[in-house]
C-alpha cells in the first residue's frame, strides 16, 4: 500500500474509467444491488482499488451478507481506507473511501460479523481482485 495521495482532475478521471466506474467512485453513486461482478464470487485474491490499485480487502474477511453488494469484515490495513459521514437521501450513513485517492467505495455498518462486527458494503465497480496475490491462507 502507498501512502502517497493521488489528485487528479475531473476529466482525467473521466478519461481512465469507464463511465460507472466514474459514476460510482468519483459522483458517490451505487451500483444496482445483486449485479455486481464480486458481489458472489468466492475467488482468492486483494481487492484493489479501481482507479489507483490501492490495496483494499482480503478475499479472506469477504463474506456473504446478503445485501447484494460484496462485503468484508475489514480492510487490509486501517489505513487503506477512510471514512465520512454521508447525509445524503436523508440517511445517516458512513461513507467508505480510498485513502490514496478519495475513490468512493461504499459505506460501513455495524451489523457485521466478528471479529470486527462491521460489514463494508463496497461496490464492484470500485474494486479489482487480483487473484495473483497471496492472500496469507
Amino acid at each position: 500500500m502507498t501512502n502517497k495521495q493521488i489528485k487528479k482532475s475531473e476529466e482525467e478521471w473521466k478519461r481512465e474509467l469507464t463511465p460507472e466506474q466514474f459514476a460510482v467512485c468519483r459522483r458517490k453513486g451505487t451500483e444496482r444491488a445483486f449485479t455486481g461482478e464480486y458481489y458472489d464470487s468466492k475467488e482468492e485474491g486483494i481487492y484493489r482499488c479501481i482507479c489507483c490499485g490501492n490495496e483494499l480487502f482480503s478475499s479472506g474477511t469477504k463474506f456473504n451478507s446478503g445485501s447484494g453488494w460484496p462485503s468484508f469484515y475489514a480492510p487490509m490495513d486501517e489505513a487503506a481506507v477512510k471514512t465520512e459521514i454521508d447525509g445524503s437521501y436523508g440517511m445517516r450513513r458512513v461513507e467508505v473511501l480510498c485513502s490514496v485517492c478519495d475513490a468512493h467505495l461504499g459505506h460501513v455498518f455495524g451489523d457485521g460479523p466478528q471479529p470486527t462486527g462491521q460489514r463494508f458494503c463496497i461496490n464492484s465497480v470500485s474494486i479489482k481482485l487480483d487473484k495473483n496475490h497471496n492472500t496469507g491462507k
